[in-house]
């Protein structure tokens, strides 16, 4: 009896090998020796079968254990003897074949299929967005023919087992040395036929209607938030499949007033030079109304405040964001006589002055 190699040798693999590269290895060596591509040549075939079967054990976390541990003894102990052949090999591996060889058991992703998803785009105001609203919309889509319930038969009859597969939606191909299941090209994986398709859908068992849709806005929604609404999708193909699901994208209109960051909001506010110089209470819009602002004495040109709470809504938790107040102080353009002096007066009286911090400045240079 020829004594086995080691796994990690056959693939040509370290022995902390991660699971993506132990695939990567393993389909080098399956696309070199596939019997498909060496007809007739045992070597090949062989070298296919070992590379199977170390892949098989280094895949499954127990099985690698056990032989990092104990070898191919401890495995034999533990009743593992390796695929038995290649239809072994293929029912353990189909999905790896089918990603390398473009092959597979297609036939079975045919049934039950779920049916198509909508995506809906929306346009809503601030507001809409900081406290959530609700609205209806109208959808296109395919839905459930009522006719014949879904089945695409006409009144009186029922789908017929597809003779060519004999129900099971699927033919069973040699491609050489594996037996391949892929769909049956007649009923299209589904194991029935229509003969006598119904009138309203002609045996598509749907129709395309427009549905109205409630649709419920949460609170804190920002542009490119997604509503997912479960089931007010498409129909599914079959009768045993179920709808898809309906996708709702937010867009949210600027507002003339209020900004947005996170669940911030944030604003600006003029206020006058001598509110700046000598302080002031101001009334300051926000979400839900207006407060007071003490704007206090010597106030600089982008000094921001912060609203505590006075923001938007958070998604997660519903806690609520800051509203965030910038000071711009104007100057005044339209000066009468009097006004004039007085900030000729107070020019005069200032020692702080940026011309006079200019002059020393100069002088200490």
């Amino acid at each position: 009896m020829t004594e086995k190699r080691d796994y990690y040798e056959v693939l040509g693999v370290a022995r902390d090998v991660s699971k993506s590269e132990l695939k990567k290895a393993y389909r080098k060596k399956a696309i070199k020796f596939h019997p498909d591509k060496n007809p007739d040549n045992k070597e090949a075939e062989e070298k296919f079968k070992e590379a199977s079967e170390a892949y098989e054990v280094l895949n499954d976390d127990n099985k690698r254990q056990i032989y990092d541990q104990f070898g191919h003894r401890g495995l034999e102990g533990a009743g593992h003897s390796g695929p038995s052949g290649f239809e072994d090999i293929f029912s353990s591996f189909g999905d790896i074949f089918e990603d390398f060889f473009g092959f597979g058991n297609s036939g079975r992703s045919q049934r039950n299929r779920k049916g198509a998803d909508l995506r809906y785009n929306m346009t809503i105001d601030f507001m809409e967005a900081a406290f959530g609203t609700e609205k209806t919309i109208s959808i296109p889509r395919l839905n459930m023919c009522d006719a014949c319930s879904g089945s695409g038969c006409d009144e009186g009859h029922r789908p017929e087992t597809c003779s060519q597969c004999q129900g099971t939606g699927q033919f069973i191909q040699n491609q050489g040395f594996f037996k391949v299941k892929t769909s049956c090209p007649y009923c299209k994986g589904q194991g029935t036929v229509i003969k006598h398709p119904c009138k309203k859908c002609r045996g598509a068992g749907r129709v395309e209607i427009t549905r109205k849709v409630q649709v419920k806005i949460p609170a804190g929604v920002d542009v490119g938030s997604k509503l997912r609404l479960t089931g007010e999708g498409e129909a599914a193909p079959t009768p045993d499949g179920v709808s898809g699901d309906l996708y709702v994208v937010i867009n949210v209109n600027p507002h003339k007033f209020f900004q947005r960051d996170n669940t911030d909001v944030i604003c600006a506010i003029d206020i006058s030079l001598i509110q700046a110089a000598l302080g002031d209470e101001i009334q300051v819009p926000t979400l839900v109304g207006e407060e007071v602002l003490k704007i206090p004495k010597g106030t600089q040109y982008g000094d921001v405040f912060r609203l505590r709470g006075e923001g938007i809504a958070s998604l997660r938790n519903g806690r609520r964001g800051d509203q965030i107040i910038k000071v711009i102080i104007k100057t005044p353009t339209r000066l009468n006589q009097k006004q004039a002096d007085l900030l000729k007066e107070f020019d005069r009286l200032d020692s702080n002055k940026i011309s006079n911090k200019l002059k020393n400045l100069f002088k200490n240079l």
